[in-house]
């Protein structure tokens, strides 16, 4: 009897608030999708490709950090090592970007793998170091071998070639736009593997590792399977990152490039995807803005910036959002 009251209320019930989520994923990804499209129209062009590079850098973070559990403080190695790669690919190659920038995402997994291999033998603060070591291994790796890396000057005239086609490698308005599908592509991929059977086993570990091996996963192949995917959409961004700039230097590879990123994640909110984006959005505009006005303290407005959100906002700014739309959906 209680089986049969309960059941119709259900389905009565069920269908009207699975419609309205979709519905509202569905606009926000409208919203989305036009404000990536109007960005180079508002502020500078490269200003705008910085922020798509680094939002991606942030989701790719994001799929360790916020869905895995697992705070990477090395992830400078895979954008930093793509962005060299793909470089060398595209100076010494001549293929379109999109096969270097390509080459040097998978360049990142196949480096990620040994590291990810040995990194989540360790959990917690222990793991952040060991994936700390290796990048800074890396970062000595690229001062010392100047024959190929450039040294201390740098990876110089990496050229943004596509197809023949002038505008693009020319212009960086339009280069946005063809490096665009790119972004679009990996934060999909990155959506789809969250919202996976995959993404759901990821969670589950995060959440309690020992209850999810004792179902019968393999907890340490699901982390190292994140640390792959997530370190190739990072060599995703690192690489459009150097095509953008027409330039890779020791910065890309150095732990303040892994601390930056870990900033903006949780500025965003971890464990949203869309945080990072915003996230990204807030930290390279004023940085903008601030080096635009000849400002030279910018780590100490951007750390400050990071204290108060972490203060005040515990869920970071789009965690926050997300967590109030959610109380008043409940009143």
């Amino acid at each position: 009897m209680t089986q049969s009251a309960v059941l119709p209320e259900v389905s009565v019930e069920t269908p009207p608030r699975t419609a309205r989520r979709s519905w509202q994923r569905w606009a926000l990804l409208a919203v989305g999708l036009l404000a990536a499209l109007t960005l180079p129209w508002v502020i500078y062009p490269p200003v705008a490709m910085d922020i798509a590079a680094w939002a991606l850098f942030a989701v790719a973070l994001d799929i360790l950090l916020g869905y895995t559990g697992l705070l990477s403080f090395g992830h400078a190695a895979y954008w930093g090592g793509s962005a060299y790669v793909t470089g060398l690919v595209a100076v010494n190659v001549g293929v379109p970007f999109p096969l270097a920038v390509l080459a040097g995402a998978l360049a990142a997994m196949a480096l990620a793998l040994p590291i990810g291999y040995l990194s989540v033998r360790r959990s917690g603060i222990y793991f952040a170091m060991v994936t700390l070591a290796f990048a800074q291994m890396l970062f000595f790796l690229a001062n010392q071998w100047r024959d190929v890396t450039g040294g201390e000057n740098g990876l110089q005239s990496v050229p943004a070639s596509f197809f023949g086609i002038e505008a693009v490698e020319t212009d960086s308005f339009f280069f946005y736009y063809a490096a665009l599908p790119i972004v679009v592509a990996g934060v999909w991929f990155a959506w789809r593997v969250v919202h996976s059977p995959f993404g759901r086993v990821l969670v589950s570990i995060r959440d309690n590792a020992p209850r999810a091996r004792a179902l019968g996963y393999d907890v340490e192949k699901y982390k190292v399977a994140a640390f792959v995917l997530s370190a190739g959409l990072a060599g995703l961004a690192g690489g459009l990152f150097a095509i953008s700039h027409g330039f890779v230097s020791l910065q890309e590879v150095n732990w303040t490039t892994s601390g930056k990123v870990v900033l903006i994640t949780v500025l965003g909110g971890i464990g949203t995807l869309w945080g990072g984006i915003v996230g990204a959005a807030i930290i390279i505009v004023l940085e903008d803005q601030m080096a635009s006005s000849g400002f030279e303290g910018i780590g100490i407005v951007t750390g400050t910036v990071f204290v108060v959100v972490v203060l005040l906002f515990r869920r970071g700014v789009w965690g926050s959002v997300l967590h109030l739309l959610a109380r008043r959906r409940r009143e």
